[in-house]
């Protein structure tokens, strides 16, 4: 009889172990899958400086050493090459901010029809390949003198850097009641206290989403640094370590210490909107119903 009356809790645990295991495990399996090269990276850069990349798996260095972060500026300037990245992102990643969110709240302000076509046409630009206006935008730069400045590295952050931060925006602000908006006008509110006041307040999750990707998207942006940069003293970091590599291309601790002066902002970027990703975040990114 006690058996009998312990199977049911039995067969309950087993089932929450179950439910665990299959909720849990892929999750971790696929954090394990995206830590395992920066792990790889960290350790290689804690090898002594001149060896070859390891033969296999390399978790924990036999002689751990910070010589490669050592050398590393005496070879390339790359704490220029860091500055010259953070000037980028710092002056790209508000603009961004700023132009996506006013596009996506004309467009919310827009009639239901012509909000969709609106909505249609940001898709259709976000689907214009980047390597189709490579051309054209270098003979406008060119033509202007913006070639070898910074200019066109921030310059696509005027246009909210990519179209798909317009449409996050998008999604967020249809969150918005119609409701609040009318009221506001009623009470006077201009397009800009609608979007200062109403629309922006409850956003903030998709701000911070938006501000992370653009963050990460012109840190690494490699290809407009390669086109537009040609002064070794204006590099990005990205230009930088390709540069790296093609002067030293054997020195694996070297090449792996740039890589994580590199990520580890792109990380630490990450981890401070890391609640972003908690709960879920399509409903905290389409804003606040009431």
């Amino acid at each position: 009889m006690a058996y009998l009356r312990s199977a049911p809790a039995h067969a309950y645990t087993d089932r929450v172990l179950s439910r665990l295991l299959r909720r849990h495990v892929p999750a971790v399996l696929a954090a394990a899958a995206f830590l395992l090269p920066l792990v790889l990276m960290i350790s290689g850069s804690l090898r002594p400086t001149g060896l070859a990349p390891p033969q296999g798996v390399d978790l924990v260095p036999a002689d751990p050493t910070l010589d490669a972060y050592r050398r590393l500026p005496e070879l390339v300037p790359v704490w220029t090459w860091l500055r010259n990245s953070t000037i980028i992102v710092a002056l790209a990643v508000p603009v961004t901010v700023l132009v996506a969110s006013w596009a996506a709240f004309g467009i919310r302000l827009l009639p239901r029809r012509p909000r969709r076509i609106a909505v249609l046409a940001v898709l259709a630009v976000l689907l214009v390949p980047v390597t189709s206006v490579w051309t054209t935008r270098f003979e406008l730069f060119r033509m202007v003198g913006a070639v070898d400045t910074f200019v066109p590295l921030v310059a696509p952050a005027f246009a909210a850097t990519t179209p798909f931060f317009v449409l996050i925006y998008v999604w967020s602000f249809t969150g918005v009641p119609d409701a609040q908006l009318e009221a506001a006008r009623l009470e006077g509110a201009s397009a800009w206290r609608l979007w200062q006041g109403v629309a922006m307040p409850q956003a903030k999750l998709a701000t911070l989403a938006v501000a992370v990707l653009a963050f990460t998207t012109h840190w690494a942006n490699f290809i407009d640094a390669l086109l537009y940069l040609d002064s070794q003293s204006l590099y990005t970091l990205p230009l930088g370590l390709q540069l790296l590599q093609l002067l030293n291309p054997t020195d694996w601790p070297l090449l792996m210490a740039g890589a994580v002066i590199a990520t580890a902002p792109a990380v630490a970027a990450f981890l401070l909107a890391q609640r972003l990703f908690l709960d879920d975040p399509l409903r905290g990114l389409r804003g606040r119903r009431t």
